[in-house]
């Protein structure tokens, strides 16, 4: 059975510093909206304090996390040991969406490494933290970061990466228009 907590423990952040990939979930508000589970690669996450995390978001195909924090706030992230010891970790909480040209962004880029592609910041206050044991998560190998979306983003000029985010994740599936579509509209 799992084991919850307020914050995050030190040796939470000891468990979330080794692994190589997380999952970030959300959803909307209406029953008709569609669950999105999204996977996140490279060193974007980051540990602000016991019950304050963020992570730098890359260009993608969509933008549904974004929509979701901006229809209701939910988050959870999940971390799986794929190595050593099982265990699997959740983080449930609120976030926002912090773009490049909002005030908070200078103070809260600055803790991360900008990479090629990266269109926002997600940041969450943490209100519950979960473990469970991971027993049946297998063993995986770790061979090394993609670097696809850094050639692709490195390849395109502000204005190429702006029409896509213009095109691809201004609307969510469902409908939701996220922060970087209010720049649209």
């Amino acid at each position: 059975m799992g084991t919850v907590y307020s914050s995050i423990l030190p040796k939470h952040i000891e468990f979330i510093r080794k692994q190589r990939i997380f999952f970030v979930g959300s959803a909307p508000l209406s029953t008709d909206g569609h669950v999105n589970i999204s996977p996140k690669g490279h060193d974007v996450l980051r540990i602000f304090s016991p019950n304050e995390v963020a992570y730098l978001d890359l260009t993608g195909s969509g933008n549904e996390t974004s929509a979701h924090l901006i229809d209701n706030g939910r988050i959870t992230f999940m971390f799986l040991a794929f190595e050593g010891p099982p265990m699997i970790l959740r983080l449930y909480g609120r976030g926002k969406v912090v773009l490049p040209d909002s005030p908070e962004w200078d103070d809260m880029a600055k803790h991360f490494d900008i990479l090629p592609g990266s269109r926002q910041l997600i940041h969450v206050k943490i209100e519950t933290v979960k473990t469970s044991c991971g027993y049946s998560v297998p063993f995986y190998s770790y061979n090394g970061e993609r670097d696809t979306l850094q050639q692709w983003a490195t390849n395109k000029s502000e204005q190429d990466l702006e029409e896509y985010r213009k095109k691809k994740n201004s609307i969510s599936m469902d409908g939701i228009v996220t922060p970087i579509g209010e720049k649209f509209i």
